[in-house]
């Protein structure tokens, strides 16, 4: 996973609400079984509407309650493979926004108004080691739980968390190993 610090640059802007992960993602692209590929079929239906433009930018802004629905993985893939980094909205769905942290896609959540102020603005710069979201004429800080602050910063997802304690997992396995399996006779303890 791709370490995140700073994510910056222009944005595109998606004023819906209520975006649920069947619209990010429809059923029908489900059955890759890697994670890429994802984003030429983003947004897919949307997609087809007359004017509708959505450039791959690194911040995607959009409406509250963004990702509801379903739990798949694969809307947070699409967004990713399509090229976004960080998406801002008022609200996120908590599943979707735990597996948008799972992949380094960074979820910032920001009053209402300062969702359309970003959105106005056509760019911002998104600091996570500060908390804190810039844009022509203004500013905000974001929460974010500190361990996934942590994961997100250090690029490590679950495998990588794990591989931080290789040489204990080593030690425990090391330390179990026997010779040939372990039997006992019935009735003995």
């Amino acid at each position: 996973m791709r370490a995140v610090t700073v994510i910056e640059g222009a944005i595109s802007a998606l004023p819906r609400h209520d975006v649920d992960t069947d619209q990010i993602i429809p059923k029908q692209f489900l059955k890759r079984v890697e994670r890429s590929g994802f984003g030429e079929f983003l947004f897919h239906d949307w997609s087809k509407e007359p004017g509708w433009d959505l450039p791959p930018n690194p911040i995607l802004v959009t409406g509250r309650n963004f990702g509801c629905g379903s739990s798949r993985e694969h809307a947070p893939w699409a967004l990713e493979d399509y090229g976004f980094r960080a998406i801002i909205a008022p609200s996120f769905a908590d599943i979707f926004h735990s597996n948008c942290c799972k992949i380094g896609l960074l979820p910032v959540a920001l009053e209402p108004h300062e969702v359309e102020e970003v959105m106005r603005a056509g760019e911002a710069r998104i600091d996570l080691h500060q908390q804190r979201v810039t844009w022509p004429g203004g500013q905000a800080s974001f929460e974010i739980h500190g361990e996934t602050k942590r994961r997100l910063i250090g690029g490590l997802d679950d495998i990588g968390v794990t591989l931080q304690e290789a040489e204990a997992i080593e030690r425990y396995e090391a330390e179990r190993e026997r010779v040939g399996p372990v039997t006992t006779e019935l009735g003995a303890a």
